[in-house]
């Protein structure tokens, strides 16, 4: 039997490395707008999210949102959000990441309060959806299926 790694190739998936932090949370690295930064991978935020304190790091062009973000202990927090951005994890890429802004302070807390790294942000269901993720737990691997270009 094929392995899934083998399989997935075949069908134009990348393959990209996690990490399992202390925290349990998997982790990964990904650039935007050319930077790369730390992330965690979250199936279950619906969106993916930089950090207000990264603004000017990733070079987001930002604009108010009415969306009100939530998670991870913290209701109804004010936003930012920034489209239009070039998100790229291992060989998968993007031009039309849309991204919502806010305090990640109560995520890094936690995050350092168990001697884990802080993270840039959180890379959401939104990414794993147009890449069509797939995760191997086991192996800690994300797949994400590259769009192939057009002519």
């Amino acid at each position: 039997m094929a392995s899934l790694k083998k399989i997935l190739k075949k069908k134009n998936y990348t393959n990209i490395p996690l990490t399992r932090m202390v925290t349990n949370h998997l982790e990964l690295i990904a650039s935007i707008n050319g930077v790369e930064g730390r992330f965690i991978l979250d199936t279950g935020a619906s969106n993916s999210c930089v950090g207000l304190d990264s603004i000017a790091l990733f070079q987001l062009d930002t604009e108010e949102s009415e969306t009100k973000a939530s998670g991870a202990g913290a209701t109804n927090m004010e936003t930012l959000q920034s489209k239009k951005n070039h998100l790229q994890v291992g060989d998968w890429q993007t031009e039309k990441c849309h991204l919502v802004l806010f305090n990640l302070v109560h995520v890094n807390k936690a995050l350092t309060e168990h001697d884990a790294k802080e993270v840039h942000g959180i890379i959401g269901a939104d990414i794993l959806g147009k890449g069509k993720g797939i995760i191997d737990y086991n192996k800690n691997i994300l797949y994400l299926k590259k769009v192939k270009k057009r002519n």
